[in-house]
């Protein structure tokens, strides 16, 4: 290969420029935190009608409700790393990885991967998707690491449309239904009318086309391809290994493979008797309790797994810093003044005044878009946006269950941009928001596009 300066197409170009440009402006997410924490807190007092300790008091309120959510998250970073770096699990990833032969295929596969994972599970897609860009970068030269883990990360965009989307396994669950929506939704909505809908259902595979092609026709020329340091595997493949006949009692045990297999049984037998009783039902516990069991029977030995496990803990620092200060912000958005609003249902009522029939579940997605900016959580979300939204879509006589669908999309969409949910994939990839942020924006330009026609065409 000459190193020539390769002529650039369009696409390129205009990633390019996204890419540098967010590169030298964006900074770390927890900046982002804490300005939107500032505009958030100023917003609130005009629009609700309440005073700076009111509306301190209810960001201080908020600041700790998303602890157990919290500890879930820097789990599935601390399991997804443990599981994925036993040598048996590198080893499966390797021959997976080896499908794709050029830096092209190897985009286009680990979106596939990564939307396919999302789809079914989202807790799973974020750590597999990342975990799988990793093995590719190590695997095939040429190909730019930061587009790579962009790809993986927008796989994240099908998420909410899958069988771990909290809104529709909320309507389908039923359970307060009614009040959540304020009286507009009194039965429950089976998942046939919103995940397996024909509208989603065309969505979901308009976008498994497009978006695998778009992240490929963003691959920089080569000049400015920024590979992946490969010195970063050997390291944590140079485990330590002691001689038997020295070791002390203690280190015996450490060392035993009949504890972690002892352990790692027990584990399985629930993991199994979980899918017999509940089938594919996955939800962010099962997921870890599956991850880490993984990891203590492929680790095989009680020492490596403690190794892999202080290792990726290093990666959490994002989800225990940032994820509080995200809590105050839905505690503030959340806030209810004296003239009856908070500033999440104000956003909502702004859109609803603008919309009829046809345009109600586009402005229904952007709303939601914008809302999912400081609430980024999907349950969070719906407990926000559902009183509004639901009641609206009623009275103009948009189908419920089209209305849900479009707070989903909406939520999942906004996420490409909001570094919240990017925390667990770039702490695995040891990447920067920075880095990977310029290709993320034209993969929500792109998607908002098809989302938003699909959500109107039906």
């Amino acid at each position: 290969m000459s190193h020539s300066m390769t002529q650039k197409t369009a696409l390129q170009r205009i990633s390019y420029f996204f890419v540098t440009l967010l590169q030298r402006y964006l900074p770390d997410p927890f900046i982002f935190a804490i300005v939107l924490t500032l505009v958030v807190f100023a917003l609130v007092m005009p629009s609700t009608g309440q005073g700076p300790v009111q509306v301190v008091e209810a960001w201080a309120g908020g600041f700790w409700k998303l602890l157990s959510f919290s500890m879930q998250m820097a789990m599935v970073v601390v399991t997804g790393h443990a599981m994925a770096s036993a040598p048996a699990f590198k080893r499966k990833l390797a021959i997976m990885a080896g499908i794709a032969k050029t830096p092209g295929q190897a985009i286009v596969l680990v979106t596939v991967v990564s939307a396919i994972a999302c789809w079914v599970n989202w807790g799973f897609g974020l750590v597999v998707g990342a975990i799988f860009a990793r093995e590719l970068a190590a695997k095939i030269r040429g190909v730019d690491y930061r587009l790579l883990i962009a790809s993986a990360y927008s796989g994240f965009l099908f998420w909410h449309a899958g069988l771990s989307g909290s809104i529709p396994l909320a309507i389908a669950g039923g359970a307060n239904i009614e009040t959540v929506t304020n009286g507009a939704v009194t039965a429950a909505i089976p998942t046939s009318e919103t995940i397996f809908s024909p509208m989603n259902i065309t969505i979901l595979l308009v976008m498994l086309v497009t978006i695998p092609l778009l992240n490929r026709l963003m691959h920089p020329a080569p000049q400015d391809t920024i590979e992946f340091d490969t010195s970063e595997l050997l390291e944590s493949n140079a485990a330590e290994s002691i001689d038997k006949a020295s070791m002390t009692p203690a280190e015996r045990m450490e060392n035993s493979r009949v504890l972690s297999g002892l352990i790692g049984l027990m584990g399985y037998v629930f993991v199994v008797y979980y899918f017999v009783q509940n089938g594919f039902a996955l939800n962010l516990n099962i997921v870890n309790f599956t991850f880490l069991f993984t990891a203590i029977l492929l680790h095989g030995t009680p020492k490596s797994l403690l190794n892999a496990v202080s290792d990726g803990a290093k990666n959490c620092s994002g989800i225990l810093l940032q994820f509080p200060f995200y809590a105050g912000i839905m505690g503030m958005m959340t806030a209810v003044g004296s003239s009856g609003d908070s500033l999440a249902s104000l956003i909502s009522q702004g859109f609803v005044a603008i919309s009829n029939e046809t345009t109600f579940p586009l402005f229904t997605f952007l709303s939601a878009g914008i809302v999912n900016f400081f609430v980024p959580s999907g349950g969070g979300q719906w407990a926000v946006q559902a009183p509004v939204m639901m009641p609206a879509g009623a009275e103009l006589g948009v189908d419920a269950a089209k209305t849900a669908m479009a707070i989903a999309w909406g939520d999942a969409w906004t996420n490409m941009i909001q570094p919240f949910w990017a925390l667990p994939a770039l702490a695995i990839a040891g990447l920067g928001a920075k880095d990977v942020m310029g290709y993320c924006l034209l993969a929500l330009l792109g998607s908002g596009v098809i989302i938003g026609l699909g959500l109107m065409i039906f």
